[in-house]
């Protein structure tokens, strides 16, 4: 903790999505001082090899020690959740929180059919490793996954409306939905922290596909509640800190539209 005493967290994630993220901390838990970094440059993670995405998570990760200790690290991203938590938590001295699991408990809580769909990347869907989550909390659980990598281009770009968006959903979605068992799915799990600005349009295309609505969860909301169990809340506003990789114009005027920020809190820097 800082000298106020109010906690110091760290998020990271490839882009802007992890601020889908901070946003659900920051409104929880405004006392808390947050720094965020978004790897722009080395955007996306979701079609790397788990071991360059290890790689590149260390040294998100050591770069934002490197402005001090903090209390808690948020991996904000769940490519690099679903394959490098452990690497991070043998390498450093903080403790590390995923996404995945918060956001697979909040789909087992959820459900009611037993069928849980998941949309993510490439890497995250290949993995398993909501399957495996949801498997821990209740092996009774079916788990159908898909693979979705366009969307996040399509979010950096702040399509979140557009008729591209929708096109892409159709394309990904209607096959996957032609399922029988698929079919039978009544929570769907954003399985990229990029996902949650999709949600009007993935309630409008799904309804088209399956003529019925189905409860979308995300990690955002459980992340911040278990930081809320950690650190007690207190009065006054903590400070945000936001750093990018790359191009810190196009990561105000996107990122911005997923958590407002100024000026005065953006740095570059290298990792």
């Amino acid at each position: 903790m800082d000298a106020s005493g109010c906690a110091r967290i760290a998020v990271f994630d490839s882009g802007v999505g992890g601020l889908t993220v901070l946003a659900a901390v920051h409104a929880a838990l405004p006392h808390l001082n947050l720094r965020f970094l978004g790897d722009t440059a080395r955007l996306p993670y979701g079609t790397k090899s788990a071991h360059t995405v290890e790689r590149y998570a260390l040294q998100a990760a050591q770069c934002l020690l490197r402005d001090g200790a903090v209390d808690a690290l948020v991996v904000a991203c769940n490519t690099a959740s679903s394959c490098a938590l452990p690497a991070l938590r043998a390498a450093l001295d903080v403790e590390v929180l995923g996404v995945i699991e918060p956001g697979a408990a909040a789909a087992v809580a959820a459900t009611r059919s037993g069928h849980i769909g998941v949309i993510g990347t490439e890497r995250t869907v290949a993995s398993g490793a909501y399957a495996q989550a949801v498997a821990a909390l209740d092996p009774q659980l079916v788990v159908h996954a898909r693979a979705t990598p366009l969307l996040v281009s399509l979010a950096e770009e702040g399509w979140f409306e557009h008729p591209a968006t929708d096109a892409a959903l159709r394309a990904y979605l209607q096959p996957w939905l032609t399922d029988p068992q698929v079919r039978h799915i009544d929570t769907l799990v954003l399985g990229c922290t990029h996902y949650p600005v999709f949600a009007p349009a993935l309630h409008r295309v799904i309804g088209e596909l399956l003529g019925r609505s189905v409860t979308l969860v995300d990690s955002a909301a459980p992340i911040a509640s278990e930081l809320a169990q950690r650190f007690a809340k207190s009065a006054g506003s903590g400070q945000v800190q936001l750093y990018a990789t790359d191009s810190l114009e196009r990561f105000a005027r996107v990122g911005g539209l997923f958590f407002p920020m100024t000026t005065s809190q953006l740095a570059l820097i290298d990792l």
